[in-house]
């Protein structure tokens, strides 16, 4: 009994030396996972709004239940290889987490609740806490200046496409 009292706080040590650091070998593997896995998971979303493939829906339906099981999997070993939980589900990131997985669950309580589906979208954001990762690319900083040069050019074209979308 003692011994599997040892091994638990090594597992969650290890677990969350994988999901939270980048900066070794399993846990650069896992953050490019989870990019794909998002990136896949939004076209699955983006796809279920496509007026022509209503015959895909059931499988599309199937796919991104499978991609919800997997991130609240994922949030859950988040939560239990932390040393504060709570504080983690308050952080910005936690909340992000948390509102990506919960429009699936609530809509298949509530079959009305379909509109909520598209704060699945959410989970792009998921991409921003991998963009730590920008520090160990060599031509990051270069490409951070010139964005953080051009932020005015970039507010004022993201802001007339914005608008430009509005009208439309």
């Amino acid at each position: 009994m003692a011994e599997a009292e040892t091994k638990a706080p090594d597992t969650r040590e290890l677990v969350r030396k994988i999901i939270h650091e980048a900066d070794t070998p399993a846990g650069k593997a896992f953050d490019v996972t989870l990019i794909i896995a998002i990136i896949v998971s939004v076209g699955v979303v983006m796809l279920l709004t496509v007026p022509g493939l209503e015959a895909w829906h059931d499988t599309l339906m199937k796919i991104e239940w499978g991609f919800t099981i997997l991130f609240t999997i994922e949030y859950g070993l988040r939560l239990w290889s932390v040393d504060s939980p709570g504080k983690y589900a308050r952080s910005f990131f936690g909340v992000i987490d948390l509102l990506a997985i919960l429009p699936t669950y609530i809509s298949a309580i509530f079959p009305g609740a379909n509109l909520l589906l598209v704060v699945r979208a959410l989970r792009v954001m998921r991409i921003f806490r991998i963009l730590k990762l920008i520090e160990y690319v060599k031509g990051a900083r270069v490409i951070m200046r010139a964005l953080r040069a051009s932020q005015a050019k970039i507010t004022v074209f993201l802001m007339a496409v914005l608008i430009l979308a509005t009208i439309m």
